[in-house]
């Protein structure tokens, strides 16, 4: 199962394009996926959290997840989000089934009335509607436990989680209380993978795929060769770009996406509310100077 060897390396979580008329178009996303497959991204993802995937209508979310399959056309593994109501979360999973997805990430419901058992049913809802399709967990909130957490890799279906919380002891915990089969993805993009890396967990999530794959790929060799000092040095060079994401509260995470891929010539469209659009004038002008100093967009007094 090629899912499993590839979910320890790049998940890339992509955008979701919108048009002039705040209609999804996948269309201008093609180029992206390119770059991001040639440059060697190992998994690229629809409906995570870079995809806007709040912000879509159940309609949208296949639009989109139909659109990213198309453009990858088989070249790497195209894992489906898929979440909130569970009746929700199990229409997508047919969808993915049907489209050709090779898994699904079931985003962790944001219900403020969650149990940890009921997650459980949830889970093997949606894993009875993707009829035999792998499912990655995506952790956002490790308070359930390491109990429930152990409950919900036992789920039969379930390979692996996308652990994301700023947790490394508690994901040694939980790895060390579960099958030694499940596979553990940091999930908090580049700037977390070396200490998530430290205490077992293999590969990343990461958004900077959209703009800049072959910097994101280089920081996992570099992981995967236990240069950790490398790896640091080139986690560095994109501080700006997530330090402008995790402004306001998070609310320029995929602004500063999409801002990027503006500034570079392949428009995806704006963010939708309650994101932030546009980014400020001093958001911008921080994004455009490490686009600029790497080479990414043309200096201004060039020709």
């Amino acid at each position: 199962m090629r899912i499993r060897q590839a979910l320890t390396g790049i998940s890339g979580i992509l955008v979701t394009p919108f048009d002039s008329n705040d209609k999804v178009d996948t269309g201008p996303l093609k180029p992206v996926i390119d770059r991001a497959v040639n440059a060697g991204v190992h998994i690229l993802v629809a409906n995570g959290n870079t995809g806007e995937f709040y912000s879509l209508t159940m309609d949208e979310a296949e639009t989109a997840m139909h659109g990213m399959i198309d453009h990858v056309a088989g070249r790497v593994p195209l894992v489906a989000g898929v979440g909130r109501s569970v009746h929700d979360a199990c229409r997508l999973a047919r969808t993915a089934r049907s489209a050709g997805a090779e898994a699904l990430m079931v985003h962790q419901t944001p219900d403020p009335f969650v149990s940890p058992r009921g997650l459980v049913d949830y889970v093997s809802r949606i894993a009875e509607a993707g009829d035999g399709l792998p499912l990655m967990l995506y952790l956002r909130n490790d308070a359930i436990g390491t109990a429930a957490i152990r409950a919900l890799t036992e789920v039969e279906g379930v390979i692996g989680v996308k652990w994301a919380t700023p947790n490394p002891l508690r994901l040694a915990e939980a790895m060390a209380a579960t099958d030694p089969g499940i596979i553990w993805v940091g999930g908090l993009a580049e700037v977390w993978a070396p200490p998530l890396y430290a205490v077992g967990a293999r590969g990343f999530t990461s958004g900077l795929i959209n703009v800049w794959p072959e910097h994101s790929v280089a920081i996992h060799t570099a992981l995967e060769a236990g240069d950790y000092t490398k790896a640091r040095a080139l986690i560095a060079r994109m501080t700006a770009f997530e330090e402008v994401r995790a402004e306001e509260m998070n609310g320029t995470n995929v602004t500063g996406v999409k801002t990027a891929l503006h500034m570079m010539g392949m428009d995806c469209g704006p963010t939708r509310p309650p994101a932030a659009w546009p980014l400020t004038g001093v958001q911008s002008a921080k994004l455009a100077a490490m686009l600029t100093g790497e080479g990414l967009i043309a200096r201004k007094d060039r020709p």
